[in-house]
């Protein structure tokens, strides 16, 4: 248990390493939390940045989901004691680990990200198909709406609905569990946005509602 517990700590450590500051102090001291919305993610990088920035921000994220998944789970350290918990369930609570620490890094004030990017990146490591439903969904949503929170809400909700299917023991499956707590951080991160898009005063990019367009005309 105890070379568990340095395991995890180690996924969360990863995930205090924020795409994007890291690229901010590339490009001249840029802090996504003093411009836009102040989300260190992405998407306040896309709309205040530009697209490299946000690509380079996006893909920092992303593999630090996938490293954490992938490489924690696998390492041994001997002097800590070896743990009998099984490796998927390593994996799982990594990708929580992994997530948490995006949202709430210890290095910045626990003021992080959203998590969309690193949770992407453990579901492409861990659940890859379910990672093709939920981007086709976020995909559809954009294209409809122009509405990036909402895209991600839905692509959560997707994620649990297909999980409880994708494995045998349904609800009571590590998959389910691990898509319903993903699910719940996810809402829970994305609360302001939720009463904004009630209000109506949700941003949104009207250059990517081209569905939604064509459907109004």
């Amino acid at each position: 248990m105890i070379e568990l517990f340095f395991k995890v700590v180690g996924a969360y450590l990863i995930g205090n390493l924020m795409g994007g500051q890291l690229i901010g102090k590339l490009r001249g001291g840029v802090d996504l939390r003093t411009v836009g919305s102040g989300n260190v993610g992405a998407t306040n990088a896309l709309r205040t940045q530009g697209k490299g920035f946000a690509l380079a921000v996006l893909l920092i994220d992303f593999f630090k989901g996938v490293g954490a998944v992938t490489f924690m789970p696998a390492i041994q350290w001997s002097w800590a004691g070896a743990t009998e918990v099984p490796r998927e369930l390593q994996a799982y609570l990594c990708g929580l680990a992994v997530a948490v620490g995006h949202c709430y890094p210890l290095f910045y004030g626990f003021k992080g990200g959203k998590g969309v990017a690193t949770l992407a990146g453990v579901f492409a490591a861990l659940m890859p198909v379910t990672l093709l439903w939920m981007l086709g969904g976020f995909i559809l949503v954009v294209l409809l709406t122009g509405y990036a929170s909402l895209a991600t809400l839905t692509a959560a909700a997707i994620a649990v609905v297909w999980s409880a299917g994708l494995d045998a023991h349904g609800l009571h499956s590590m998959t389910f569990a691990f898509s319903l707590a993903m699910a719940v951080l996810v809402v829970w991160k994305h609360r302001e946005n939720i009463q904004r898009l009630a209000r109506g005063s949700e941003s949104r990019f009207e250059k990517a509602r081209i569905l939604g367009k064509w459907l109004s005309r």
